[in-house]
């Protein structure tokens, strides 16, 4: 059963339609969904792409979060809906306070744009079906603020509850832990810096992104029963 999945296009976002070919190359329906609508439709998921939402112009991510359709975005992940940030996604993510910590520029100061390797950390979360811990997955990065922090007992929370989705091998930008990837306590919102739609075919390097995308797909087809799209 094909599922639907709605990809938020904010001023500035240049992933949106990268994500949106990649989804449906495996079969998924696809919408865009504009910062200023106030309903996600009738998706089963969402995601929000990579970018430079608003120009990056303020903090990363700080003006997308006052979008209209980041209440909506909330009352899908408070329902259980499945909610993927990729990059600047993942910077929106925790500006709205659906994840916790921040991302920072990186250790040095420089933009990375580079092939990259991570380690699965936990498979119990939207991107995890299929895969196994300890896993490595070749998927490239592309940011300037992708050095994720959090406080002392944030860290021990994620590390005891197993919200640590994925880590860098070799850190490239100073983040705490080695974290390329958290999600919340329920596993359906998770955010990570690597960009999976950028690793879908051989001609890119790599086709690992293909397994976290599936993933996603099959989070969003085994809980498209259970949430009510009505509160999107």
């Amino acid at each position: 059963m094909s599922v639907t999945v709605g990809i938020v296009r904010f001023p500035g976002t240049n992933c949106d339609l990268d994500t949106l070919d990649a989804l449906a190359e495996l079969g998924a329906r696809t919408v865009l969904l504009h910062s200023d609508e106030t309903s996600l439709g009738s998706v089963d998921a969402v995601v929000i792409p990579g970018g430079f939402a608003h120009g990056d112009y303020l903090r990363t991510g700080a003006i997308a979060r006052f979008s209209p359709i980041m209440d909506a975005v909330a009352s899908f992940a408070s329902a259980g809906g499945p909610i993927v940030g990729i990059c600047n996604g993942f910077q929106v993510l925790t500006e709205a306070g659906l994840l916790p910590g921040a991302l920072r520029p990186n250790a040095g100061l420089s933009f990375l744009c580079q092939p990259q390797q991570v380690v699965m950390a936990s498979v119990n979360h939207a991107l995890g079906h299929g895969l196994s811990t300890s896993e490595v997955l070749h998927i490239p990065i592309n940011h300037f603020e992708g050095n994720y922090v959090c406080d002392r007992l944030t860290l021990q929370r994620l590390r005891e509850k197993g919200q640590v989705v994925m880590r860098y091998v070799g850190n490239p930008n100073g983040s705490l832990d080695d974290i390329a990837g958290i999600c919340n306590e329920m596993g359906n919102v998770v955010g990570l810096m690597p960009h999976p739609e950028r690793a879908t075919s051989e001609l890119l390097g790599s086709t690992d992104g293909c397994r976290l995308l599936e993933a996603l797909l099959e989070a969003a087809a085994s809980t498209r029963q259970v949430v009510d799209r009505r509160s999107a």
